[in-house]
């Protein structure tokens, strides 16, 4: 009876409290982006002590830019309008490799939206055309800022050319497998480019007024582009054509694409005619990790096992690493002064006459003995006509403390590789060797950049 009455009670006095509760909208905090207020902020308040941005800052300061201040026009005294400087736009290639922007859009999108950026700014206005134009036209000058970094490191004792690791990745290039064609075709493609320009122009000048003269010039640029192309191509094409009537083994030029038969592989037919794409000429197709054929250039890196920093960058279009071991031993010895006295590669990289020629300069390459075809035959025993190099190379492979050595070249290069990897170095999104070059370039002084930053911190 009481618990009744108490919960009757209860009851009660729930109704008299939602009746005295006010009736209408809900009261919220809503947003009001229109409300002035001024903050005593800066850019340098917005930005934490210790963010990744300073420290790219900090390095970019460091680097000798004198190359790339004494190229300005504008100067005191002089009329002209002052471009923006040169330490800026470098620091912010290297952060935006590092964090794995690789367009100038969307880094010039970056610069105007979010605050790391915007403190490498520093206020200074940035346009995506500036942005691309510099990322690609000073690939000597990374070359040396790449050299520099590591001579830096290799003074402080962190880094060392005692041992080297070379290796190299096939990344996509900027062109499709379609836009592959053979000389016919291109000369097709030539004379229909030749026609859209001449059609364009005649239009132009036949009623100016149909179009803005900002489309017009568009549509121009565009055509004559295409027709510049078009003819590169066509004169890699005839090239290639001429190499391959005078080659015994054509396919080492120019790999096979995906209706070809892989190199090596006996069709009992001629090889077919080498063809060349229309969108990027220096671009060839090559064999992928995968399988596959696509079009790709070879970025090659050297490395020191000791820092993982990366020592020089090789970018060519042969599709091939074999034939690249002793030009680089030798543009080490030429550019530090000091050659590595050991030469980590995998077994693409195995040329015997290069493998002789560094025996002789005193280099010991440590790479993969090939498999005879009898099984029963030691692959370690010198043959018939090996040089005392090949000889011994074959001898010190065969030994525990070579693999042990060889253990390195994979624990260096393939990080590097894969470093790369995750810094978005997927496919080059720039055309031709020399801007390819320079992408690879960045990424390895960004590599290099964030090596220097951990020795050091250590």
């Amino acid at each position: 009876m009481r618990a009744d009455s108490g919960t009757g009670l209860f009851g009660i006095l729930l109704e008299q409290i939602s009746a005295a509760r006010p009736k209408g909208a809900p009261r919220l905090r809503q947003a009001e982006r229109r409300q002035v207020s001024l903050r005593p902020l800066s850019l340098e308040d917005l930005l934490p002590p210790d963010h990744r941005a300073r420290f790219v800052w900090a390095f970019a300061e460091r680097l000798d830019l004198s190359a790339l201040y004494g190229a300005i026009k504008a100067v005191e005294g002089h009329p002209g309008h002052p471009p923006a400087d040169p330490r800026i736009l470098l620091a912010l290639w290297l952060y935006a490799t590092v964090e794995g922007v690789g367009s100038a859009r969307e880094l010039d999108r970056l610069c105007r939206e979010h605050v790391c950026f915007e403190w490498l700014c520093g206020g200074v206005g940035m346009n995506h055309t500036t942005l691309a134009e510099f990322r690609v036209a000073h690939g000597a000058v990374l070359e040396r800022l790449l050299t520099d970094s590591f001579a830096a490191m290799l003074k402080t004792g962190h880094a060392s050319l005692v041992r080297v690791a070379q290796d190299g990745m096939r990344v996509r290039a900027a062109a499709g497998a379609a836009s592959f064609r053979r000389r016919a075709s291109l000369a097709r493609c030539r004379a229909e480019a030749a026609a859209e320009v001449a059609r364009l122009r005649a239009e132009l000048e036949a009623d100016p007024g149909a179009l803005s003269r900002r489309q017009a010039a568009a549509r121009q640029r565009a055509a004559a582009d295409r027709e510049r192309r078009v003819e590169a191509a066509l004169a890699v094409a005839e090239q290639l054509a001429a190499k391959r009537q005078g080659d015994p083994c054509p396919q080492s030029e120019d790999p096979p694409g995906p209706g070809d038969a892989p190199a090596g592989e006996a069709t009992g037919k001629p090889p077919s005619e080498p063809r060349v794409s229309t969108t990027d000429a220096e671009a060839r197709v090559m064999k992928m990790p995968d399988g596959g054929f696509r079009p790709a250039f070879n970025l090659g890196f050297a490395s020191d096992p000791r820092s993982t920093m990366i020592a020089a960058v090789t970018l060519d279009n042969t599709g091939s690493d074999k034939g690249q071991l002793r030009p680089m031993s030798e543009w080490l010895a030429a550019t530090y002064g000091q050659r590595p006295g050991e030469h980590l590669v995998d077994g693409g990289f195995a040329k015997l006459a290069d493998i002789e020629a560094l025996a002789a300069a005193g280099v010991a390459v440590f790479a993969p003995v090939p498999k005879p075809r009898d099984a029963a035959r030691d692959p370690h025993a010198p043959r018939d006509g090996d040089g005392p190099g090949v000889a011994a190379w074959r001898r010190r492979m065969g030994s525990e403390a070579a693999k042990a050595v060889y253990k390195e070249r994979a624990a260096t290069a393939e990080c590097v590789n894969a470093q790369c990897r995750n810094r978005g170095l997927l496919r080059f999104l720039v055309r031709g060797l020399e801007k390819a070059k320079a992408v690879g370039l960045w990424h390895a002084l960004a590599h290099n950049m964030i090596c220097t930053g951990r020795l050091l911190a250590t």
